[in-house]
């Protein structure tokens, strides 16, 4: 066959929680709980256009918008004349100082983020932005700026002039989706899009110090994928997340989204299907599947393709108007865990618009693999009340906590098999829009959760954008 599930789905408020296995949380550890400390506005008049259902300052796939280095935080976003801004403030601090780093954004899609990665064997604060199946735009700040915050001044020249390339290193004329990663080496690896959607392949650049390489692509758009109401012969590879673990495991969650709308039951819906899981112990040259199985090759022949078995982890054929990078986060032990989400078959078998039908009857659903090496998932009791996407965070005790659209937080216990999720912070006076951005790097330093979130607005009127922080369990 050309896939297997391993599930075990649970419900929040089943009878009994799952026995305690070797290695799980003791009963002394506490569970899921957030504590509101501080809220701070980044900007007054932040710009703000509704574009493929979202936001440009705020989208889940923008890693990171948010990220805290050696005891100060950076963001970044566009303001309301376009100007793109990165500020920085101390952990704790009420005050960020901003400068513009030169580029205005060229249009009015909300794909165009800016995201942000920390080379850590030189210091320097990277940025790529503004970019949907074109060219990108690259910036990044001098050396050791990040590795000395209190000691040098945050000013527009810290930063170089943009550039259409990494240095030199031209990518693809259809780049989408950069995410920044930092290997345990400190080294900086970009990942991102080549192509478009339907029909693209993900790729991986590193950066070493000193210079920037293209490791080249590692997905597959090709090969036939055959639903039960027609077939595709080309996709994209959606990717959940590109983490490593503390171990130097390198995780990946995704979706496919097939070209050819034939393979839905309605025009209406989207053409994703399943959940898929690869990770790679070579810094991303080599990617496996669940079971070990080698199925990839950065920059080879060989790539991740539909049609490798063992892949997925989820299955789901695309009538239910499955989400496309949503959230993925690893457990103290390397163990990954992922948030998605979907119209459940119980409301309908056939979504005919997946922007109403994820508003009314979309879920939110946990998937982990089990230290058994089995999945369990489990569905998140809260209804969406959005189209948007859901961020997934785990603190140091391993409870996991879902940040849901409009800034809404809930919690699983890890002592329960993380079975008992409950809605534990309701937003309430955000006015949140709906996705978030979260500080993914932050939780592990001091142990708060950092939401950035912008204010609901209507046509182009620009709104205020904030982070609010939340204390963990300490």
């Amino acid at each position: 066959m050309r896939r297997r599930t391993l599930l075990a789905a649970t419900l929040v408020g089943a009878v009994g929680a799952p026995a305690l296995a070797a290695g799980t949380a003791r009963a002394a550890d506490p569970g899921p709980s957030v504590t509101q400390t501080g809220s701070t506005r980044l900007d007054a008049q932040a710009v703000f256009f509704v574009s493929y259902d979202g936001l440009v300052n705020n989208n889940a796939f923008q890693k990171n918008g948010l990220l805290t280095y050696k005891g100060y935080q950076y963001a970044v976003w566009y303001t309301a004349d376009k100007n793109a801004v990165v500020g920085r403030r101390a952990l704790g601090g009420s005050s960020w100082s901003t400068v513009q780093v030169g580029h205005t954004l060229k249009s009015s899609d909300s794909h165009n983020v800016i995201s942000m990665g920390v080379s850590k064997t030189d210091g320097r604060l990277h940025l790529n932005m503004d970019s949907h199946s074109d060219g990108f735009t690259y910036v990044k700040s001098v050396a050791g700026l990040l590795d000395n915050p209190a000691g040098l001044s945050w000013t527009a020249s810290r930063f170089g002039a943009p550039q259409s390339t990494l240095d030199g290193l031209a990518l693809t004329s259809q780049f989408t989706y950069p995410q920044f990663v930092s290997t345990p080496e400190g080294k900086l690896q970009l990942s991102y899009r080549v192509g478009i959607s339907g029909n693209g392949r993900n790729a991986l650049a590193e950066y070493d110090g000193t210079s920037w390489t293209n490791l080249g692509e590692w997905s597959s758009s090709t090969g036939t994928y055959a639903g039960s109401h027609g077939s595709s012969t080309a996709r994209n590879m959606y990717l959940h997340g590109i983490d490593y673990d503390r171990n130097g495991r390198l995780h990946s969650f995704f979706t496919w989204r097939e070209q050819n709308g034939a393979v839905m039951c309605n025009s209406g819906g989207i053409t994703n299907h399943d959940t898929g899981y690869v990770y790679s112990d070579d810094r991303g040259r080599t990617w496996r599947n669940n079971a070990g199985t080698a199925v990839g090759t950065t920059g080879g022949s060989d790539r991740v393709a539909v049609t490798d078995g063992g892949l997925v982890v989820d299955a789901l054929n695309p009538d239910h108007s499955l989400m496309n990078q949503e959230s993925q986060f690893t457990d103290s032990a390397g163990l990954p865990h992922a948030i998605i989400s979907y119209v459940p078959g119980r409301f309908g078998q056939c979504t005919t618009n997946y922007v109403t039908d994820r508003t009314a009857n979309g879920r939110a659903f946990h998937l982990r693999k089990t230290s058994a090496g089995s999945w369990q998932k489990t569905e998140i009791p809260i209804a969406l009340g959005s189209s948007q996407r859901t961020k997934l965070v785990l603190d140091r005790y391993d409870n996991a906590y879902a940040v849901l659209p409009f800034g809404r937080i809930a919690g699983a216990s890890k002592s329960s098999g993380h079975t008992d999720w409950k809605l534990l912070y309701d937003g309430s006076g955000l006015n949140a829009f709906g996705e978030v951005v979260i500080d993914e790097t932050r939780i592990a330093q001091d142990g708060v959760l950092s939401v950035m979130y912008q204010e609901k607005s209507s046509g182009t009127t620009p709104s205020a954008l904030h982070v609010v922080d939340f204390r963990l369990p300490a």
